[in-house]
């Protein structure tokens, strides 16, 4: 038996019901990821077990089938995350247009790695596989926000601007 938090109800409930009204009566598996997503935001960013069994209890499908869902995509966060959210992308495009070196002086300027928050708690940073935009290498996305072509100087200037 999984472990309510009592996360969904009023607007979060609400939400979710939204998505689940879209796909057929016997299909509310299909509202699996609107689900995480929201219930990820209602959470201040990130997903607990006891979340994702509350989300599989409302849509009377198995944990398994959610724990799935969001271990797979890389747009769920499984640990808390920073007021600003780096999701760095990690494709061959932004590799081959030195997206790896300018990472790791981001993360110098941060004082934090891939997988960790700054200590105000204001950044953190995910290395997560192709955000789509390979002809922008190398680039990121800051919470739903993409920037492209970014060099150090881009980069630290979007850094100091979000501080």
């Amino acid at each position: 038996m999984s472990t309510k938090t009592n996360l969904i109800q009023g607007d979060v409930q609400k939400r979710i019901d939204t998505w689940i009204a879209t796909y057929p009566a016997d299909q509310r598996q299909s509202a699996t990821m609107p689900a995480l997503r929201i219930v990820q935001e209602a959470n201040g960013g990130h997903l607990t077990t006891e979340l994702m069994n509350e989300i599989a209890d409302y849509l009377g499908v198995a944990p398994i089938s959610v724990y799935e869902v969001a271990t797979f995509y890389g747009n769920y966060n499984h640990q808390p995350v920073g007021k600003y959210q780096i999701n760095w992308c990690n494709s061959v495009s932004c590799f081959l247009r030195g997206g790896e070196a300018l990472r790791e002086k981001m993360e110098q300027k941060l004082g934090v790695k891939s997988g960790e928050v700054t200590a105000d708690g204001k950044f953190s940073i995910k290395k997560v596989e192709c955000l789509g935009a390979c002809g922008g290498a190398p680039m990121c996305k800051i919470d739903k926000t993409y920037y492209e072509n970014l060099d150090e100087t881009s980069l630290f200037r979007i850094l100091d601007e979000l501080e």
